[in-house]
């Protein structure tokens, strides 16, 4: 059989990075990890055929070479997965689909034509759909209310991949997340209790990326890293070893709870081993909320202290927050703009709270007969319930709090008082270790990205209205801070993607409280008109 695997197409959004990505040669941010696993889980008779929409189309050759169709994605990718699925079934391909959205929402596949639905986690549903394949059965839906031992899943087929289009790589250790936050998905889709890889597998994961040449940095896309601390700073010490026997070729980004930062051993070992960034869910300053939202553990201890104790021990800190809480009270937006500000905090995520199919905040606002419509993750739509308090309110407090977290002074302020802050791992300090990597790397050499460099430098140094805040930060981190300097100039950098996504956020917010506005003053007058609303019936709107 001739599978086509197709990954379908992100909408811009704070992980896209596109300006930074193409800047330097790339074609987009990671890896569809999804469908090069599952093509590992699948039969290795059949011939497959990865196309990630995000880098290239899916072309007529494409289509005409398929024998079947698979498709995986998140809710983000809604529109693109909708409509690739009636593109296969217009050409009479038999559809596959899983992942996350289609766990989620398997009614918007089957609406949109699926045949199999492969549901859950694949290590267990994978093999029923090849059994029923075998059986001659045309349709079905597979489900295991059974979660996986992760020790059962292969190295993904990373060969399937154009590895010179990422920016960075994706591998998974853990599954699952021991917390209870009201609005997160991932503990009804993966549960409650992280699940692990053993460090071999993983370790012939890194091999399998070093034979192939990859030389950048990877993402472990856990849920939450240190979800199972019993076992994953064993996992870190032999990572470590083998970072040191390669040489340290890769670093390490990934996400982690807040609670990191009360184990020092972890902090370390973290460092140790390379990795350079993590992303913490802070949601939001109020503690009100938090316990509202039953994220406690952002609770247990002051959430400055954590943050400064993580940046301190060599971590980069990117945060991500929300708005439209329950409860939330007038300026929750301008609290978020604060906190990330004093908390020198460079890369934040902020969007409006959205209510996921199966979650407990789902479950609650399905009763209080106050859901919209279905989610969508990204960070240009208003929340899909009916919150607490005005959505006007919430959503100019979203858009102007974004406006000022990425207006170019606040951001450079926040990137450079960061790494005046990060501290420098053993792995930077300690000379046997730099000889090592220097030894490993001496040859590598990236033009793109040194030619990308040099015009960011231009453009940042000398054509930028905020050039002289640049030189200002520059040379401060060049007297106090020299080893700060490469992160200090990859975040400006980042500053190319932010700038033009905040005009996008407020464009596409804006657009969709007039529409909202509009269907709530239909109810009045059918005739009105969409370019009426804001005229005739936003004062009334707000009032009411």
């Amino acid at each position: 059989m001739n599978i086509l695997l197709s990954y379908p197409i992100f909408p811009t959004s704070f992980w896209s990075f596109e300006k930074a990505v193409q800047g330097i040669g790339k074609k987009a941010f990671m890896p569809p990890l999804s469908l090069v696993t599952v093509a590992a889980l699948l039969p290795q008779e059949w011939n497959y055929r990865l196309k990630d929409r995000n880098i290239e189309p899916v072309t007529e050759d494409d289509w005409e070479w398929a024998d079947m169709v698979m498709f995986s994605g998140m809710i983000a990718q809604k529109e693109d997965f909708m409509g690739q699925i009636k593109e296969a079934k217009r050409r009479g391909k038999p559809v596959v689909v899983g992942g996350p959205y289609a766990t989620s929402l398997p009614n918007d596949m089957l609406n949109a034509g699926a045949d199999f639905l492969v549901l859950d986690e694949g290590e267990y549903t994978i093999s029923l759909f090849v059994d029923a394949l075998k059986r001659g059965e045309t349709s079905g839906i597979f489900r295991s209310k059974d979660k996986p031992d992760v020790t059962l899943s292969p190295v993904p087929r990373f060969d399937l991949l154009d590895m010179d289009a990422y920016f960075l790589m994706a591998i998974q250790y853990s599954r699952g997340c021991p917390f209870q936050c009201e609005f997160c998905d991932i503990i009804i889709l993966y549960g409650r209790k992280p699940r692990t890889k053993t460090f071999s597998q993983v370790e012939k994961e890194l091999d399998a990326l070093l034979k192939l040449g990859w030389k950048g940095g990877i993402f472990f896309v856990d849920d939450n890293f240190i979800g199972n601390k019993r076992t994953v700073k064993p996992f870190l010490e032999k990572l470590i070893d083998w970072q040191t026997d390669n040489g340290y070729p890769f670093s390490f980004t990934t996400e982690a709870s807040i609670d990191m930062a009360q184990d020092d051993e972890l902090l370390r070992l973290m460092a140790v081993s390379k990795f350079s960034t993590v992303f913490i869910g802070i949601e939001t300053p109020d503690t009100d909320s938090l316990k509202l939202t039953l994220k406690h553990q952002n609770n247990r201890q002051p959430m400055n202290e954590s943050l400064e104790k993580i940046a301190k021990s060599g971590l980069r800190i990117m945060a991500g927050f929300i708005i439209g809480f329950d409860g939330e009270k007038k300026g929750a937006g301008p609290r978020v703009f604060e906190f990330a500000t004093q908390n020198a905090i460079p890369g934040v995520t902020f969007s409006m709270l959205q209510a996921l199919p199966g979650t407990a905040l789902w479950d609650r606002l399905k009763v209080e007969n106050r859901l919209l419509d279905d989610a969508n993750l990204n960070q240009t739509t208003l929340l899909n319930f009916i919150p607490t308090r005005p959505i006007e309110d919430i959503a100019e407090e979203y858009v102007e709090t974004f406006w000022q977290l990425y207006d170019p002074k606040n951001y450079l302020k926040r990137v450079f008082d960061h790494f005046m802050l990060v501290g420098q791992a053993e792995v930077h300090r300690n000379p046997e270790l730099r000889k090592k990597m220097a030894n490993k790397h001496k040859s590598d050499f990236d033009l793109k990205g040194v030619i990308f460099g040099l015009k960011m430098f231009v453009k940042m140094g000398l054509i930028r209205s905020t050039r002289f805040v640049f030189w200002k930060y520059l040379l401060k981190m060049y007297k106090h801070n020299r080893g700060g300097i490469g992160n200090f100039l990859t975040f400006v950098v980042f500053m190319e993607h932010f700038l033009p996504y905040r005009k996008l956020v407020k464009k596409e917010i804006e657009a969709a409280l007039k529409a909202r506005v509009h269907e709530e003053l239909k109810v009045m007058d059918p005739k009105i008109e969409l370019s009426e609303t804001l005229e005739s019936g936003i004062e009334w709107y707000k009032a009411s």
